[in-house]
């Protein structure tokens, strides 16, 4: 290993021994770009690898707000403005009870590079708090998300810092957000947060724009295998709005999803999750109940698996995590790469542990692709969505679809030449590292120390 690496990780685990989400994606990066780190001794010189794995800056506030019976809640917010060097901090804001420091830093740690590899001018951040919106009425969730902006309005901006939705933080929530900063500014300054309502800024296919993105991005990556898409079945964990948009663009270019999970079990409907009644009906289920997806095979007459996962299930073409981090521990890695299925395509934030990970890019038969890239065009079309704010403009459906597109074959593109260049082969996931992390290194150099 470089020296200058080993050095870095050992500071790391120093620093952040309690914080192993953040450590765990340090590490996996910093292991990954080696190639291009021995090539670059100005690297070095600038400390460059201890500023880049530093946040910029983080804020951590205290939530109050108050329950529908009169009493009062205390929550912990956060908001890590990662690095700024390409452009505004840019990534969402996640709401869920296990939102802490390490998990926030690692996302937006991540979100650096992803944003890079959108070709936008876009730095990365994250957000987020321990509060859980789940059994909560609309009027709690509207009375937290006011506090909660109420801490963070003075650190953000449109040329600042703009947060966006994630776990937890709907298009109702960005609307309660968005709100409560236009009341304490007194002005529209509607650039200010990404993933709202159409009727004032909004962008067109926002909420399926990641699941999108991915099916776009995994057509080029069968493409260069003389592959298609056409008549592929594909298992996706989770059913949010990220899978929800794979299964709507698998459908529409002749693939189906046939596997679904959710925290009860999971679902196999080998007829494929690609109509309008099933997939409208998972937008109710929900809706209704986030915590099981038994309800669908219920409805459909399906297979329901319960308390387990589809991993290692031999009937696919192609996996496609989408739920959650650390979603696939090194077991099931096992029993996905003795599959013998041939894509593997990350699409949550580090859905894969790193043992995991090493294992499945060990599999000689098997093509892995990373979420940084494959999830880009979630927040591309956040940057597609302020383009349009600051030109009070509103593109259509097709345009924003077309210009997704675009981005995601250029990400893959981008991340194919870069593991070329340092003579790594067809190495998504090296590549996508590479690619990001250079177009950031190049920013920092140029505009000194900082």
């Amino acid at each position: 290993m470089n020296q200058y690496i080993k050095n870095t990780i050992d500071l790391i685990y120093d620093m952040y021994r309690t914080q192993p989400e953040f450590v765990q994606a340090v590490e996996e990066f910093l292991f990954s770009i080696e190639p291009a780190i021995a090539k670059h001794p100005e690297y070095e010189k600038n400390d460059l690898l201890m500023r880049l794995v530093i946040p910029e800056r983080l804020f951590k506030f205290r939530v109050v707000w108050t329950d529908d019976q009169g009493k009062a809640h205390t929550n912990t917010g956060y908001r890590c403005q990662f690095n700024g060097a390409i452009g505004p901090y840019k990534g969402g804001l996640r709401f869920q009870k296990n939102v802490n420091e390490s998990i926030i830093k690692f996302l937006a740690f991540e979100q650096t590079f992803k944003n890079a590899l959108t070709g936008l001018p876009i730095g990365g951040g994250k957000g987020g708090s321990d509060f859980d919106p789940a059994g909560k009425s609309e009027a709690e969730i509207m009375r937290f998300c006011q506090s909660y902006m109420t801490a963070l309005y003075r650190y953000i901006g449109a040329d600042v810092d703009v947060p966006a939705g994630d776990m937890g933080v709907s298009q109702r929530e960005i609307g309660f957000l968005f709100g409560q900063y236009r009341r304490l500014k007194g002005n529209f300054e509607n650039g200010v947060l990404t993933g709202k309502g159409l009727s004032y800024g909004g962008s067109l296919i926002r909420p399926e724009a990641t699941g999108y993105g991915a099916v776009y991005y995994l057509d080029e990556v069968l493409k260069h295998e003389n592959d298609t898409l056409k008549g592929k079945r594909i298992g996706v964990s989770g059913y949010g709005n990220v899978a929800w948009g794979i299964m709507k663009k698998a459908a529409e270019l002749d693939a189906k999803v046939i596997y679904m999970s959710g925290p009860d079990g999971y679902i196999r409907d080998p007829d494929g999750i690609n109509t309008k009644e099933k997939l409208d009906y998972i937008l109710q289920m929900r809706m209704n109940d986030p915590m099981h997806c038994k309800p669908y095979a219920e409805k459909f007459n399906c297979e329901f698996v319960e308390g387990k996962k589809f991993w290692g299930v031999k009937d696919v073409d192609i996996y496609m995590p989408a739920a959650v981090q650390n979603d696939v521990g090194f077991e099931s890695a096992k029993l996905i790469g003795d599959s013998g299925v041939k894509y593997y395509i990350e699409v949550a934030n580090m859905p894969t542990t790193n043992d995991a990970l090493s294992y499945l890019r060990s599999c000689s038969h098997m093509i892995v692709a990373p979420s940084k890239a494959v999830n880009a065009g979630g927040v591309g079309v956040s940057a597609l969505e302020m383009s349009q704010n600051s030109e009070r403009l509103s593109w259509s459906k097709e345009e924003v679809d077309s210009q997704l597109h675009r981005m995601m074959k250029n990400i893959h593109e981008e991340s194919m030449k870069a593991a070329e260049t340092y003579g790594l082969g067809y190495d998504l996931v090296a590549g996508a590292n590479i690619a990001g992390f250079t177009k950031v290194a190049r920013a920092m150099i140029e505009q000194g120390l900082f």
